[in-house]
């Protein structure tokens, strides 16, 4: 590093651009989590006082963190979830990407020792857990018209989701020979857990089955 040559005795409230240049960088840490590199300030990382990011801007001498060729501190942790602590870290919020969970982030957080983040992270995973927990379970009904003799083959193609709820006989309105066909409807239904049917979305074989079934009635 240049010398600063600077006489500041007369210069008055001028500062020498070597120097200056000197304290800004120091504000600044590079940090190689998993592979990535993140560049941050002092400031962010000491948000959290006693966490390990804080501890690391301190240069505790009880952690052992070595550095890379470029000067970065090394962490061997996801940096996919680093993104997010980070992030927290300056603004306060917590914003996870689709792919990623509220678990994932709260073990990153108990690994860093950022108290108010595994608070966060653990009231978000109980509304969670809260929201599913009470959304109603939706069923779809289907009525099946059969005869005394195929009860069995249609209980046996009774899958997919789909269970058996009632049967109802409605008498014998076939005669096959010397003898009459008892003739049944059978109540049947199936649990929608949030999913998607579009018009484009196709049932299953044994599904399609069930629908033949029921357009007889």
């Amino acid at each position: 590093m240049a010398e600063c040559q600077c006489d500041v005795s007369g210069h008055g409230s001028r500062r020498c651009p070597l120097r200056s240049a000197a304290e800004g960088s120091s504000k600044w840490v590079r940090l190689n989590v998993g592979g990535t590199h993140f560049l941050t300030t002092k400031q962010t990382l000491c948000r959290e006082p006693k966490s390990f990011l804080y501890r690391l801007c301190q240069a505790d001498p009880e952690l052992d963190s070595d550095k890379d060729e470029s000067g970065a501190y090394l962490i061997d942790r996801d940096p996919v979830y680093f993104g997010p602590v980070l992030n927290y870290l300056r603004h306060g919020k917590l914003v996870l990407n689709k792919n990623l969970t509220e678990e994932g982030a709260l073990e990153e957080a108990e690994f860093y020792n950022i108290t108010s983040l595994i608070k966060l992270c653990k009231e978000k995973i109980r509304e969670r857990d809260a929201k599913v927990t009470h959304t109603p379970v939706k069923h779809v009904y289907r009525v099946l018209q059969c005869q005394e003799e195929e009860l069995t083959q249609m209980v046996s193609t009774m899958s997919d989701g789909w269970k058996f709820e009632q049967l109802v006989n409605i008498g014998s309105s076939y005669n096959y020979g010397s003898e009459d066909q008892a003739e049944f409807l059978c109540v049947v239904s199936k649990e929608l857990h949030n999913q998607s049917y579009g018009n484009n979305s196709q049932p299953s074989e044994k599904a399609k089955i069930l629908q033949e079934r029921g357009s007889r009635i």
